[in-house]
C-alpha cells in the first residue's frame, strides 16, 4: 500500500488530492483546495500566500502521512509574472515535502491529462469526469481538487511500487 499526495499549485487556489494505491487499485482518501486569497479589502502579500501554502501542505503531510508526493510542473504562461508566481507556489509546496523527506515527482500538464484521460489535450471537465470514474466518486470534485487527484493518479500509474 502506498499513499500519494498530489498537488495542483496555484497562487490563489492550490488543489490537493490524496489517494491510496493497493496493488493496481486506486482508492480515494481526501481532496480539496488551499485558499490563499485574503479578504478583498486586505489581500494577502505574496510571502503570506507562500507561507499559507507551505503550512497547509505540512498539515496535510502530518495528517495523512503520504509515502509519495507528486506535483504539476510549471507551464509557460503568456504572462511571465503569473508563471513566476506559480513557480513560487510550487516551491513552497515542494519545500514542505522535502522537509518531510518525501520523494518529489513532477509531471507536465500534458502527461497528467494523457495518463488520466488518454489525451494530452483534454479539457478540465474531461479530467474531472475521469477522476470520478477512476476513483469511483459519487460527485464531481472541484476543478483544482480534481486536477490534484489527477496528478496523484498519474504518479500512481507512472511509478512502479
Amino acid at each position: 500500500m502506498s499513499v500519494i499526495l498530489g498537488i495542483d499549485p496555484g497562487s490563489r487556489l492550490t488543489g490537493y488530492g490524496i489517494i491510496q494505491r493497493h496493488g493496481r487499485k486506486l482508492h480515494y482518501v481526501a481532496s480539496g483546495c488551499i485558499r490563499v486569497t485574503g479578504p478583498s479589502a486586505q489581500p494577502y502579500s505574496l510571502p503570506e500566500k507562500l507561507k499559507r501554502i507551505h503550512n497547509s501542505v505540512v498539515e496535510l503531510i502530518t495528517q495523512f502521512q503520504p509515502d509519495e508526493f507528486a506535483i504539476e510542473q510549471v507551464f509557460i504562461a503568456r504572462n511571465p509574472d503569473s508563471a513566476l508566481k506559480l513557480g513560487q507556489a510550487r516551491g513552497a509546496a515542494i519545500v514542505a515535502a522535502a522537509c518531510h523527506d518525501l520523494p518529489v515527482a513532477e509531471y507536465s500538464a500534458r502527461s497528467i491529462k494523457q495518463a488520466v484521460v488518454g489525451t494530452g489535450a483534454a479539457e478540465k471537465e474531461q479530467v474531472q469526469h475521469m477522476v470520478m470514474a477512476l476513483l469511483n466518486l459519487s460527485k464531481r470534485p472541484q476543478a483544482d481538487a480534481a486536477d490534484a487527484l489527477a496528478v496523484a493518479i498519474c504518479h500512481a500509474n507512472t511509478r512502479s511500487f
